[in-house]
């Protein structure tokens, strides 16, 4: 290989190594030093959610999300002091198969509730979290385009964080801050379907369950857990040359709901058709939602549905606190530590592991 800089010609010539820090050459780029935020007293989060302050509330529910302990303590407040003025809202959970459209429909549904019912719109947009990174992307935002411009919606995406049942473990807490906002409806989209979706189904008024047809198996989404739970069933995507293959599976969906008991409410689910893409058949859909919600709460199911519903979810934050406390205790992380490692080179079984950490711990409660 040859080496011409070594050529004899070249021998005036010197090379100037660049500085190692040269700086930023456009003044305007300079790095100013961020002001920190002001840290916000549980006094401060209340009034600036009953004010209907939009960053205040985005602050608290960062702060729900939170898992260090001086955080649960400021929203543990904030969420007592905010309860009696909660409760005043229409609660619309959202499910459906992958590739339903729900945010597509979210943001259609969203607007025509708007211009139709007035008042403010909050949606809980629950995003998965990566098993492997424990990351989310949290994009919903980004296809709810009319609804992210518009000045009476809040959209806020939040992680799974591994919940059961597809819905973050502070969506609850979460829904008490925005009623207490003034919003008077509110939209919590699920990850996906399954049998797990039971978190979803407790903490709404009603349990919308989109689907699509032309996929080559509509007979996979009549799945008897899923079914029961669902108070409307919304096929999607009914444009087009998709239109008779969505009656199609509109008539097996409806077939199959009167196969099942009449639920507890009364009214037996309807099937809509719609396409969120050109906005047909929205109108009939939360024609119906409405409906359904002013008969229920004429024959007193409403109410009943919810207190049922608070109950719920007492048992809920009984086990993660108690699932918290345990993990966060000193000693159990160390042991904890040494049962992975006797796991892993097979030297204890995961149930003998299991119950000597739960001995000490339940022996440590009783000192």
């Amino acid at each position: 290989m040859q080496h011409p800089e070594n050529d004899t010609r070249y021998e005036g010539l010197k090379v100037e190594t660049s500085p190692e820090n040269p700086g930023v050459i456009n003044p305007y780029l300079a790095k100013k030093p961020r002001a920190r935020k002001r840290q916000l007293s549980a006094n401060d989060y209340v009034e600036g959610i009953l004010k209907g302050d939009v960053t205040i509330l985005s602050r608290a529910v960062t702060l729900l999300e939170s898992t260090l302990p001086q955080h649960e303590a400021i929203a543990q407040e904030v969420i007592e002091r905010c309860l009696p003025h909660s409760g005043n809202s229409v609660r619309i959970g959202i499910s459906g198969v992958p590739g339903a459209g729900k945010s597509t429909s979210i943001d259609e549904f969203g607007i025509y509730v708007l211009n139709n019912r007035g008042g403010k719109l909050a949606v809980l947009a629950i995003d998965p979290t990566s098993e492997r990174t424990k990351g989310s992307i949290l994009g919903d935002k980004t296809r709810m385009e009319k609804l992210a411009i518009h000045p009476d919606s809040f959209i806020r995406p939040s992680p799974s964080s591994g919940s059961l049942g597809g819905v973050a473990r502070k969506t609850r807490e979460t829904v008490v801050l925005c009623e207490a906002a003034g919003y008077n409806t509110i939209f919590i989209e699920t990850v996906g379907v399954g049998q797990s979706e039971t978190a979803c189904h407790s903490m709404v008024d009603f349990f919308l369950l989109l689907q699509v047809a032309g996929t080559g198996d509509e007979l996979q989404g009549i799945k008897r857990g899923i079914m029961e739970m669902a108070d409307g069933i919304a096929i999607n995507k009914c444009d087009g040359d998709n239109i008779e293959r969505c009656k199609v599976a509109a008539g097996h969906y409806a077939n199959a709901l009167r196969l099942f008991p009449v639920p507890e409410s009364g009214l037996i689910p309807n099937v809509h058709t719609y396409s969120g893409l050109f906005g047909t058949g929205i109108a009939e859909l939360w024609n119906d939602i409405f409906n359904y919600i002013e008969t229920v709460k004429s024959n007193g199911w409403f109410n009943r549905r919810r207190r049922r519903q608070n109950l719920y979810w007492m048992y809920e934050t009984i086990d993660q606190r108690l699932r918290n406390t345990f993990y966060q205790d000193p000693e159990i992380s160390t042991m904890l530590d040494e049962a992975k490692q006797n796991i892993e080179q097979g030297r204890q079984t995961s149930f003998v592991a299991a119950q000597r950490l739960l001995d000490l711990y339940f022996e440590r409660l009783k000192k």
